[in-house]
């Protein structure tokens, strides 16, 4: 899983950054509240993906 893992953990962390950065930029120019709160759900789904993928890497790592 080593380098598997060296691949999907990046990728789930970017991600994650992407869509933050995203929802920040609308913020910061006044955009639509719906779009924000769309953003801010397409996060937090992103956070739980990137952290199972972690948790997932460190156990299979470890066996």
């Amino acid at each position: 899983m080593g380098t598997l893992g060296n691949i999907l953990v990046p990728i789930a962390v970017g991600a994650v950054s992407v869509v933050l950065a995203l929802g920040l930029i609308n913020m910061m120019r006044g955009g639509s509240p719906e779009r924000s709160q769309k953003l801010m759900q397409l996060r937090v789904l992103f956070q739980f993906i990137a952290i199972a993928v972690v948790l997932l890497v460190v156990w299979l790592s470890a066996s």
